[in-house]
């Protein structure tokens, strides 16, 4: 037998106990794509393009392409270097990172509502938080403490979207264009709603950290 042929023994281990995949590499991808969207994000807010909305939309279908693609690997994987629960809660929350940015976009364009200051401020609170995100899962497998500060980073991101949450719904209740109110309301909440799933993501990361220290 060649010395560059593995052993009966050796194939016959590999069979019964496959190679765990790289899901610190695949959970960093995803972040990735989650930080483009949210860079697409801001810049909708700044320009008010439509077409960087259509963007955003595409973004969601490639978002979930590498769910499916991650969940698939998981629901295969024989063993995961961390727990498999919060690899699944990690994949779900960045996906639902997208799909409230996307839904943000849709419904301002159905809606008619256009950018403000508020949409915008949110919006770069967000990418920030995102960023850290992408910093953490980068780095969780050598340097595990280091991505518990970026866990909190995303954290304080994820408050200060929600200072703004509230300031934008006190300016926006005052006076009487009531439908106005409302439409804006809802652009407000998306917002909300994409910075909490980024708290929770980080949440999770901190979890695997405490774990794995």
């Amino acid at each position: 037998m060649s010395d560059d042929q593995p052993s009966i023994f050796r194939r016959l281990y590999d069979r019964v106990f496959p190679k765990a995949p790289d899901f610190f590499t695949l959970m960093a991808e995803q972040c990735v794509q989650v930080g483009h969207t949210a860079n697409l994000l801001v810049e909708f807010m700044e320009t008010g393009d439509m077409q960087v909305g259509k963007d955003i939309k595409k973004d969601e279908h490639l978002a979930d392409e590498v769910k499916i693609r991650n969940i698939h690997t998981l629901n295969e994987a024989f063993s995961t270097p961390i727990d498999r629960e919060d690899i699944y809660r990690t994949i779900n929350d960045l996906d639902e990172i997208v799909n409230f940015c996307k839904s943000t976009v849709s419904e301002m364009d159905v809606l008619g509502v256009t950018p403000d200051k508020h949409t915008l401020e949110m919006a770069i609170r967000l990418k920030e938080g995102v960023a850290a995100l992408i910093n953490g899962f980068t780095r969780l497998q050598r340097q595990p403490l280091a991505a518990a500060d970026d866990a909190d980073l995303a954290r304080k991101a994820e408050r200060r979207v929600e200072k703004i949450y509230r300031r934008a719904l006190a300016d926006l209740f005052v006076g009487e264009d009531h439908i106005n109110m409302f439409k804006r309301r809802e652009i407000y909440r998306h917002l909300a709603n994409a910075a909490d799933r980024m708290a929770h993501c980080a949440n999770t990361l901190h979890d695997i950290v405490v774990k794995m220290v």
